[in-house]
């Protein structure tokens, strides 16, 4: 039987886990990634194989729910392994009171697995390492031109990749959401001249601003502006330590969070006008705004390096898109569902969407079938995600001193009637389980980096 076919339009961490996913499946998978910038991959990688750099400083939540999808692709020990267990929480205010506490043991006893975090660069370096040879590349600006036609004696997707000449000016094509990239660019292919590919499967994983999306919904609205703006870094580890807190003040809050080397990651988000950037750096703006707030927050946007401060508008899914597949196509992550950072949820739900794909898309199953079941199981699934984490997001938007006032009070109270307040926004999302064995952190005897699965 002939192997089929699957383009990956997005390198990021969706389209690596879907490409990672169909590969363990039996699919001959092709990533196309935009971007360029190879570094060595872990030495733990599968194969030898050129990976992501870190050039972004921003890390990324893994809840439970993502961590036993990367179990089914015996990723999970090895995730867990370069991820901080995220300890106690705190919901604070911007003075430093208190109103709310909780832990992972709270997470273990409520969802099954602890809540954690990962240098997102780290995630992708992972993910890329676990590929096969040449199945990365990236300059690889890629543009689908037909979604083709699933069943007996339908015509494969194509996907035109750039011409280099191109590639060098910025035309349109495939873009992630966090912009760095992961390996070589393909070679063969001479300047100047396009490429076109085709393929019994592509997967659209190209971010929030989604070409691919564009091209198989093109009346469907692009995602529209949720009301605030983030900033996110990375800091070395500070002479005291740091316990993980999210403060939330008038208009906007802060984050901080440790991550496994005892570095910190830090967050924030302000209700502002989109587009907006500070007329010196993003570092001396969020030092206006949160410069006098307790500490470490002061003490944190000191340490930054403002090159590495960065700042983006967050989006939302406007509205549900009519199907999460058209044709031979099927989005994913960002591409069909963004949503507000507020439940922690936009790279656990592409993951879980990139795992499911590749279950339903067997290599011997009708096609047509297996994306209309993903649809059937994914929208509605991500689209109440993305109402839930806008709904907070709204909270966190609110400017009047009675306002803020009340809310801290009901908080507090909601905190002491009813403990882990933090983690029942979680409830029916971090508890998911996919098909398929899944195992939990530091059991004895599991599939780990060292032993991963051999490529068939």
């Amino acid at each position: 039987m002939r192997q089929r076919t699957a383009i990956v339009i997005g390198g990021g961490i969706g389209g690596l886990t879907a490409a990672l996913a169909l590969d363990r499946r039996g699919w001959s998978v092709t990533v196309l990634e935009r971007t360029a910038g190879p570094v060595p991959a872990p030495a733990s990688g599968r194969r030898a194989q050129t990976a992501r750099p870190a050039r972004s400083g921003a890390g990324i939540g893994l809840a439970p729910n993502a961590q036993r999808a990367l179990d089914t692709l015996g990723l999970g020990d090895a995730v867990r392994a370069m991820a901080a267990w995220q300890g106690a929480g705190e919901l604070r205010l911007p003075g430093g009171r208190r109103l709310a506490r909780t832990d992972n043991a709270a997470a273990v006893r409520r969802f099954g697995g602890p809540v954690m975090v990962a240098h997102r660069a780290e995630l992708l370096a992972l993910l890329a390492g676990r590929l096969p040879d040449g199945a990365l590349r990236t300059g690889a600006a890629a543009e689908l031109v037909d979604p083709g036609e699933p069943g007996p004696g339908g015509r494969p997707a194509r996907v035109r990749i750039a011409a280099a000449a191109d590639r060098a000016t910025g035309t349109d094509g495939a873009t992630t959401t966090d912009g760095t990239s992961a390996t070589e660019e393909g070679a063969g292919v001479p300047a100047g001249v396009d490429e076109e590919l085709t393929a019994d499967l592509v997967v659209g994983a190209d971010g929030i601003h989604s070409a691919v999306r564009r091209a198989v919904f093109p009346g469907h609205p692009e995602p529209r502006y949720a009301g605030f703006t983030a900033w996110r870094f990375v800091v070395p580890a500070p002479d005291r330590p740091c316990t993980a807190h999210e403060t939330w003040g008038p208009g906007g809050l802060w984050g901080t969070v440790p991550l496994p080397d005892g570095r910190i990651y830090a967050y924030a988000t302000a209700a502002v006008p989109p587009g907006g950037r500070a007329a010196d750096d993003e570092r001396a703006e969020l030092l206006r705004r949160f410069g006098t707030w307790h500490r470490p927050v002061p003490d944190l946007i000191a340490a930054a390096d403002p090159a590495t401060v960065l700042r983006n508008d967050v989006r939302t899914a406007a509205a549900p898109p009519p199907a999460f597949h058209r044709g031979r196509v099927a989005l994913l992550g960002d591409a069909v569902h963004p949503m507000t950072p507020n439940l922690g949820q936009g790279g656990c739900q592409a993951i879980e969407d990139a795992v499911v794909l590749a279950q339903l898309a067997a290599p011997d199953v009708d096609l047509a079938a297996a994306l209309a079941e993903f649809t059937r199981q994914r929208l509605p699934r991500t689209m109440d995600v993305v109402r839930r984490a806008e709904r907070i997001g709204r909270l966190t938007t609110w400017r009047s001193r009675p306002a803020c006032a009340l809310r801290a009070v009901l908080m507090a109270a909601t905190a002491r009637l009813t403990p882990d307040l933090a983690l029942r926004a979680l409830d029916g999302i971090a508890d998911w389980r996919p098909e398929g064995p899944t195992y939990a952190a530091g059991t004895r005897g599991t599939r780990t980096a060292a032993q991963p699965k051999e490529h068939e």
